[in-house]
């Protein structure tokens, strides 16, 4: 028996490949599926099932194309109601795979749907829980995401989360292995762990959710301090349980390359928004006016999610040479399907050919500490509020990136701010999305609270961030 976790950061997403006696199950797979049919081939077994935890919304799944190309059944949980071919199981009913079998419990609360699959080996020995979004390390997963198609209250809804745990989970083996389906992260939970295997038994020690008293004080700690799902959560809902195109299909489109001037045509007729997504230095120094800048070397498909929401968004590329497969793949992860093309040559070709150029004014840590010596400045950090509350400069003002569109019509364009991050790569972001719609009058500060801090800039206390969260 080989259990391989397949651990994608960008998305702290964990999807499984278990492999016994020449036959294979996958569980929450990835969109591009290309990997799994080249492992399969490589150990030369046949894919039994596919095992879907619940109908994802942080991230499309692989599960329909790679249903299409291995002719492997989907399964999913008691309640599910898929818009295609699957196999809903009932609870407790078992599956084999080769010499091992794998057991259905139904767990919902995280979602109606959810459930986790327990793995017993060949000596049916109970050895691992893949817990989906039911249980993670250090955490559960949230109940508010499913209200509206419930129609539960996030207490209610925890209510059932709390007896899937306590009935279903906390019973079994300490020894028993937990394979989570996200990591810390991940916008599914609030207070994850690093690691992203752990034993049961540690987790019934450690995580906060297994320690409550009673149902009550459960329902209350898991509520709380939840933050608002990202917009795009339930677009990525919508196409795990209807369907949607084949990857294949939509990165052969998203892969056309075009000219200058081409890209220029395509941007003024398609209504296509330009995404520029090479790190946040370049991107400073020069870019294709209106381009948005998410950097493909951070939390890329995310941010994506949570900025442009709208998954039908037709999208123009510009990339590095050689990452646009990268970029559109990354892109399918979290259902943006429409990207038109990229543009050949990537930002140098279109500066060479002539045609109108912007760019942010990014000032050093050291030029920001001498400016606001010599002048009253306004100062907006777009971090996380746990970050700001944790360390920040005095008298800056906390507006997350991630509420962009809900603060920026509070912004005077006649009076200058400077725009900061931890390090950079969310404040140009921030740039971007300002300058797309107008607003000039900022300076954004290069290497962020990170390089402010080696400054004499007063900032407030720190305090640790663990005690912000709990």
């Amino acid at each position: 028996m080989k259990i391989e976790q397949i651990y994608t950061g960008c998305l702290a997403q964990g999807a499984y490949y278990i492999v016994s006696n020449g036959e294979a199950a996958i569980i929450d797979p990835l969109r591009e599926t290309q990997p799994y049919i080249e492992r399969l081939k490589k150990d030369n077994v046949t894919l039994k099932y596919i095992f879907e935890t619940h109908f994802h919304a942080d991230f499309v799944s692989g599960h329909l194309d790679l249903s299409r190309k291995t002719s492997a059944p989907i399964v999913y949980g008691p309640t599910a109601k898929p818009e295609f071919e699957a196999i809903i199981a009932e609870d407790n009913q078992v599956f084999e795979v080769g010499n091992i079998t794998i057991k259905v419990l139904h767990t919902p609360g995280h979602t109606l749907e959810s459930s986790s699959f327990l793995l017993m080996d060949e000596n049916g020995k109970q050895t691992a829980l893949f817990s989906g979004d039911t249980l993670f390390l250090g955490d559960v997963g949230r109940p508010d995401l499913a209200q509206k198609a419930a129609n539960m209250t996030q207490e209610e809804l925890a209510g059932l989360l709390y007896e899937s745990l306590y009935s279903k989970i906390l019973p079994l083996n300490d020894d028993i292995t937990v394979y989570p389906a996200h990591g810390a992260g991940s916008a599914c939970g609030k207070n994850m762990q690093k690691e992203t295997v752990d034993s049961l038994g540690n987790q019934k020690k450690t995580n906060y959710a297994l320690n409550q008293k009673d149902k009550q004080s459960f329902i209350k700690a898991v509520t709380d301090g939840l933050l608002p799902p990202p917009a795009y959560f339930g677009m990525n809902v919508a196409m795990n349980k209807k369907g949607y195109d084949s990857f294949d299909e939509v990165l052969s489109k998203g892969l056309q390359a075009f000219s200058p001037d081409e890209f220029e045509e395509m941007a003024e007729h398609s209504g296509a928004l330009i995404l520029d997504v090479r790190n946040n230095e370049d991107f400073a120094r020069g870019f294709v006016p209106q381009s948005i800048n998410i950097g493909l070397n951070g939390d890329f498909a995310p941010w994506v999610g949570a900025l442009i929401v709208d998954v039908k968004q037709p999208i123009l590329l510009i990339t590095n040479e050689n990452e646009e497969q990268e970029a559109v793949t990354r892109l399918c992860r979290v259902g943006f399907d429409h990207v038109l093309g990229f543009l050949k040559g990537s930002f140098e070709a279109w500066k060479d050919s002539g045609k109108e150029i912007d760019s942010v004014n990014r000032i050093s840590a050291q030029q920001f500490e001498q400016e606001i010596k010599e002048k009253e400045a306004k100062i907006i950090d777009v971090r996380k509020e746990s970050e700001y509350n944790a360390e920040h400069v005095d008298e800056a003002f906390n507006k997350p990136l991630a509420y962009i569109n809900e603060w920026i019509n509070l912004i005077d364009p006649a009076e200058h701010f400077y725009l900061h991050c931890a390090g950079g790569y969310r404040s140009m972001m921030a740039a971007s999305i300002l300058q797309a719609r107008g607003y000039r009058n900022f300076s954004e500060i290069e290497g962020g609270f990170s390089a402010i801090s080696q400054t004499d800039i007063p900032v407030s206390d720190f305090v640790c961030q663990n005690k912000i969260l709990k």
